[in-house]
């Protein structure tokens, strides 16, 4: 779960299957049973609902480990402001593991590194900003960390195939999201 619409949805499937004292954030969901439901079968319940959902549980160490780094990598793009470390010693901070296990476990899982998904999600963010249309690429390469225009323009174009302007100039309405990349 990466925002407020999946905690919605997944607190909507949890309420619907019964479940109580649901609390859902993002990476992590803590409810109670129904009187009488027996674990697996609440479980099994469960997984169906999510996958019809689109959402699935995770119950393996690596999968959560690859999921937190995700949220960690989210959380240091979007409130870098409150982050005043860098990205690895962040990962390290939030997920209480050395960033050379994390790192690990998430390049043997996904298939790619963290910084390359970092890098995935910092465009997804500029292709958001640029969106609102309300920020010049300056002031968009400022808030997302880039140290200038055309290091931000060099990276968009190696992960997009096109320049800013070009994707502004196509309707930016065609986003893809990261997990098809």
């Amino acid at each position: 779960m990466v925002c407020r619409h999946c905690i919605a949805a997944v607190t909507g499937v949890l309420g619907e299957l019964g479940m109580s004292d649901i609390t859902v954030s993002l990476g992590r969901a803590v409810f109670s049973l129904p009187d009488g439901m027996p674990e697996k079968e609440a479980l099994r319940r469960i997984d169906g609902a999510l996958v019809s959902n689109g959402f699935e549980r995770i119950a393996d160490r690596d999968e959560q480990i690859v999921e937190d780094v995700k949220h960690a990598v989210i959380h240091h793009l979007r409130d870098e402001k409150e982050c005043h470390y860098n990205l690895s010693v962040c990962i390290a901070e939030q997920l209480g593991i050395s960033y050379d296990q994390a790192s690990r476990v998430f390049s043997r899982m996904e298939g790619r590194t963290i910084e390359r998904y970092s890098i995935l999600q910092k465009v997804e963010y500029v292709k958001e900003l640029m969106g609102y249309g309300n920020m010049s690429l300056s002031e968009i390469a400022d808030r997302t960390g880039y140290s200038s225009v055309a290091h931000l323009s060099r990276q968009f174009k190696d992960v997009t195939g096109m320049t800013p302007s070009q994707y502004i100039a196509s309707g930016a309405s065609q986003r893809r999201p990261l997990d098809s990349v």
